[in-house]
């Protein structure tokens, strides 16, 4: 007579012995930034597991890698990066870490846009601007770079990458709906603001929304009295109805600005990073959603 079957599963669990292919370990997979990070999370899903360099709240363009990230580096599989010139700082590290990962580029393919000299807050006279995840349509470019990636270091979890990208590439489509449909509800006139530094370049292309960084500030420097005066000038003379801050920049200058020109003091957007995860932006798509909320909010009427 044979062992009952529960005995055997006992017995087999003891020894060691498998009785079934093993779960593959998550692969490793390093993002340069917080929204990128939520990509590949939203991509990869289980079967991988993610670090981001620059965490929630965090300034990309003023980061400082540690000996850390190299170390996080050199235990990476693929390494994600937005490339278009935003992480200045990635070469130097991936040089430094020795890694042998995979690098993805995840704006690769698409058509970048020109910043103007007064607007290169940081990246030079006439830069690309790097900010391409502000149009919802780049982020599935995005998306797709990314499955692929995934896909060439994990063949074996080709269904699950690719289902998980046709998932989220749906959520897309309905997230770039519900953003034109607001703006298409705040009066032609009243889609003009000033925000705290000129990151919202794809947005205004794709949607229609006018933003203003203000004139002769840059991102690398403190706002001096004859900056505010001029830049509450520059309000007053095109009638700009809201100013709004950024949760990567100091936010007095931006409150000073609204309390001197009279304009109104938007809330807090998100445009180079998430929040944390109990704040109101956790995930690329929450982000874009709060963003289009305190828009709409403050130039609706």
């Amino acid at each position: 007579m044979g062992l009952p079957r529960t005995w055997v599963t006992l017995l087999a669990l003891g020894l060691g012995v498998g009785l079934g292919p093993a779960r593959a370990e998550p692969a490793r997979v390093v993002a340069t930034f917080s929204i990128l990070g939520d990509l590949v999370r939203q991509v990869g899903g289980e079967r991988v597991a993610v670090t981001t360099l620059v965490g929630p709240n965090g300034d990309a363009h003023g980061f400082v890698p540690a000996p850390a990230d190299a170390k996080t580096l050199a235990a990476a599989r693929l390494v994600v990066v937005n490339g278009l010139g935003f992480e200045g700082w990635i070469d130097r590290l991936i040089k430094a870490s020795g890694t042998r990962a995979v690098l993805v580029v995840a704006s690769a393919g698409i058509t970048p846009l020109e910043e103007a000299p007064d607007q290169a807050h940081g990246h030079g006279d006439h830069a690309i601007d790097p900010h391409a995840w502000q149009n919802v349509a780049n982020v599935k470019r995005y998306a797709a770079t990314i499955r692929d990636g995934l896909i060439g270091i994990d063949p074996e979890g080709r269904p699950a990458y690719e289902a998980n990208a046709a998932a989220y590439l749906a959520e897309l489509d309905r997230l770039d709906a519900e953003v034109r449909a607001a703006i298409a509800g705040i009066p032609e006139a009243r889609r003009r603001v000033i925000t705290t530094h000129d990151a919202f370049g794809y947005f205004a292309r794709a949607y229609g929304l006018r933003f203003l960084a203000p004139q002769g500030v840059s991102s690398d420097s403190e706002a001096t009295a004859r900056d505010v005066a001029g830049i509450v000038r520059q309000i007053r003379r095109d009638k700009i109805p809201a100013v709004f801050l950024e949760n990567v920049a100091d936010p007095r200058l931006m409150r000073q600005i609204a309390r001197e020109s009279g304009a109104k003091a938007g809330g807090r957007v998100f445009s180079d990073a998430l929040s944390e995860p109990s704040g109101p932006a956790p995930t690329y798509i929450e982000m874009m959603r709060h963003n289009i909320r305190e828009f709409t909010a403050a130039l609706a009427g």
